[in-house]
């Protein structure tokens, strides 16, 4: 049965390769610190940018964090083992979501496959067992393959005519292949939860998934200055009841899952690599049961720069930047219980996200109301570093 602790060293949870940068919580300080990779170290820069928002919104990020120098807050691989909250010693340092002030942000239904599902969900209500012959039934009207169906085509418009005249059409079909994109607010600014600690699933839901998905990390201009893990936890069940619910479905304590840490653009890292970048998935439940999947980026429905520039614009700013999930291609539909019932978490499931470029993800399923509580935000961040001099 797997651990957390599994994946909390280096070699197995981060590229050999690359700028990485993150966030550390350092107890010395009562606060976080930002960090970078250097070897088998992790160098604080703190002085040098305060925050993440500050490190990204530099004219060369990359080039930024590794011209400046700053201490060593101790090895890496024993930084990431105190991270599980289990067995953590608080007064050692341990890994945090890397990001900071910038808004957490998702497109969703950007894959032809998840794209599908999400209209199941609808015209199932909520109901796992009605799932396989909408299933079949939409599949046989539009088949399971509009990868190559561009977004507000000509060939896109008149697929929703013909959607419209068969009584199919449906919002989900609307951003999947219509002109503007999904784009909501997973979570609230400070509120991720990052690389070995637990993530959150709403006692409400009785059928749900994680979604392995790439995150680009967005500068308040609307450039992109990286890329790094994460899993945009889903409720199927209660999205499924109703579109209006996406809400209670998306934002809940500890379901935004980012990590380990954000790899910037550099000579060896671009928007190109995220563009053809191979995910993996795995979940591990304590019963024994395991489950593979897969998400493949050239399969998506939209560009990343076209999701990003419709997040950012004349007509919508952040002016500490933005964090965006870029839409998964895994829809889990195999039976994980009983027949028809398809795949739903089960408590203590430890769920992996991956790639050869932004390294693993992982974290252990709990419930929302007993995974440690959300207390730490933004006036806590800025009071911190105005007491220690950064500000």
């Amino acid at each position: 049965m797997a651990k957390l602790h599994d994946y909390m060293n280096a070699a197995t949870a981060l590229p050999a390769d690359g700028l990485l940068v993150g966030r550390v919580w350092n107890p010395s300080v009562d606060g976080p610190c930002v960090v970078r990779r250097d070897g088998a170290t992790l160098i604080d820069i703190t002085a040098a940018f305060p925050t993440m928002r500050d490190l990204c919104e530099a004219d060369d990020p990359a080039a930024a964090a590794r011209a400046v120098t700053g201490e060593s807050l101790g090895a890496l691989d024993t930084i990431m083992a105190n991270t599980p909250p289990e067995s953590r010693d608080p007064s050692k340092p341990w890994l945090l979501a890397p990001v900071d002030l910038q808004a957490l942000k998702a497109a969703g239904v950007t894959f032809a496959t998840s794209m599908l599902e999400r209209v199941i969900e609808e015209r199932a209500r909520g109901n796992p067992e009605a799932a396989a012959e909408i299933r079949a039934t939409i599949g046989d009207l539009i088949g399971d393959d509009l990868s190559k169906l561009r977004a507000g085509s000509p060939e896109a418009i008149q697929l929703k005519k013909v959607l419209m005249e068969k009584g199919a059409w449906s919002q989900y079909l609307e951003v999947g292949i219509g002109p503007d994109a999904e784009i909501f607010t997973k979570s609230q600014v400070m509120s991720s939860v990052g690389h070995g600690m637990e993530a959150g699933l709403n006692a409400i839901s009785t059928w749900n998934n994680p979604e392995p998905e790439v995150v680009v990390v967005v500068a308040s201009t609307g450039r992109i200055v990286g890329a790094m893990l994460g899993n945009d936890v889903n409720l199927r069940d209660v999205e499924g009841r109703s579109a209006l619910l996406l809400g209670k479905a998306k934002d809940n304590n500890a379901s935004c899952a980012v990590g380990p840490m954000i790899r910037l653009f550099d000579h060896s890292f671009s928007l190109d690599h995220v563009r053809n970048m191979q995910l993996a998935l795995r979940v591990e439940g304590e019963d024994g049961y395991v489950l593979n999947g897969a998400s493949n980026m050239s399969k998506i429905s939209r560009d990343p720069a076209d999701l990003v520039g419709q997040m950012v614009n004349k007509s919508h700013q952040y002016p500490d930047g933005a964090i965006l999930f870029l839409g998964t291609l895994f829809a889990p539909i195999e039976d994980r219980d009983a027949p028809g019932k398809g795949f739903t978490h089960k408590l203590g499931d430890i769920v992996t996200v991956s790639s050869k470029e932004l390294g693993v993800l992982t974290n252990r399923m709990t419930s929302c109301h007993e995974a440690a509580p959300w207390t730490w935000g933004t006036s806590h961040l800025m009071r911190n570093l105005a007491r220690r001099g950064l500000l």
